[in-house]
């Protein structure tokens, strides 16, 4: 079968390179109508970009990084899949890092980043990040687009959820349904997403004319096993009807403390996790959830970054995008 190169279209469409080119990349200089026919044609004759040859043309590398802290955590798999969706429309490869939550790792990585391999960053910080300076070098070099997990006080542009909002909302969801003693599951507290998150927790319970209990918040930045230990031993002792977990993994750990401490869900117990799980309407009883966009932020920061890229005249921005509470029956 013959190769379709962009001078094939060109010729079909009696159209030059250039316009080809920047019409496949979706660029604001070509008109909608004249994207369309490219588009069309291209998928008629399933057109496959060559990234290594647009890349020596443009003295571009057509690779963008995407850094992330963790695997087991749907939130960021539905994220990726967001992003690698508008890297492919703009030809581009997408190169994946994993810190597991090290901030020495984040920086190593942020560093190696400088030498041209890539032409933007996507990154969700560690929790362990307490610094930023690593990031800010290198987006004097680069675009960098920060996603869920952002700098408090920067400089560069970043893409969120509304942490606050959502934590309010389920805290007063928990209250709504009787709960009197609710638990908060403490993590990311070096990050703006929990400090925001455990805000408002706090200021729900405000509202509601409860006062916040200290030995009520706890403290889960740690091992997956210290985890379950401090949660059940807080649990047990401080007897209270209802926890919001601030992450994911933690609302899981939940199910084996109430099973093991023989607690009935959600009859002497309700609980919520911010979650992107799938599972969730699946366990028993079906997980009350603070579910992200995910899949919408990846977008919306892929978007950014190439807005970048392509130097359109459309300024990006920052964008909060909002989450949603389904409410099943962990908390009925």
């Amino acid at each position: 079968m013959e190769k379709v190169n962009i001078q094939r279209l060109a010729d079909e469409l009696n159209l030059s390179i250039a316009t080809v080119s920047r019409a496949l990349r979706d660029s604001y200089q070509i008109r909608p109508e004249t994207r369309k026919k490219v588009w069309d044609l291209a998928r008629k004759l399933n057109y496959q970009p060559n990234p290594f040859a647009s890349g020596l043309r443009e003295q571009k590398s057509k690779n963008i990084a995407v850094i992330f802290p963790e695997l087991a955590n749907n939130f960021f798999s539905q994220a990726i899949n967001g992003i690698e969706q508008i890297a492919r429309q703009q030809g581009y490869q997408v190169l994946i890092y994993l810190t597991h939550e090290s901030a020495e790792s984040e920086m190593a990585f942020v560093n190696s980043l400088a030498n041209g391999r890539v032409d933007g960053l996507l990154i969700s910080l560690s929790s362990e990040t307490g610094n930023y300076d690593h990031i800010s070098e290198l987006n004097k070099k680069l675009p960098v687009i920060l996603f869920d997990r952002v700098c408090e006080s920067s400089a560069m542009l970043n893409v969120t959820t509304d942490d606050y909002e959502s934590s309010y909302k389920a805290t007063m969801h928990l209250i709504e349904r009787g709960c009197k003693r609710i638990m908060y599951l403490l993590a990311l507290k070096n990050l703006s997403a929990g400090r925001q998150r455990l805000q408002g927790y706090t200021d729900a319970l405000a509202h509601a004319n409860m006062p916040a209990d200290k030995k009520l918040i706890i403290d889960c930045d740690q091992q997956e096993k210290e985890n379950y230990s401090l949660i059940k031993e807080a649990v047990a002792a401080q007897n209270p009807d209802g926890i919001l977990s601030s992450i994911e993994k933690l609302g899981t750990v939940c199910y084996h403390v109430a099973n093991d401490l023989q607690l009935s869900v959600p009859k002497q117990i309700k609980i919520v996790s911010f979650s992107n799980l799938e599972i969730a309407s699946l366990l028993n009883p079906s997980l009350t959830t603070i579910t992200q966009p995910a899949f919408d932020i990846g977008k919306e920061a892929a978007n950014i970054l190439f807005q970048l890229l392509d130097k359109k005249k459309v300024t990006p921005e920052n964008k909060i995008i909002q989450s949603t509470l389904i409410e099943r029956a962990s908390t009925s």
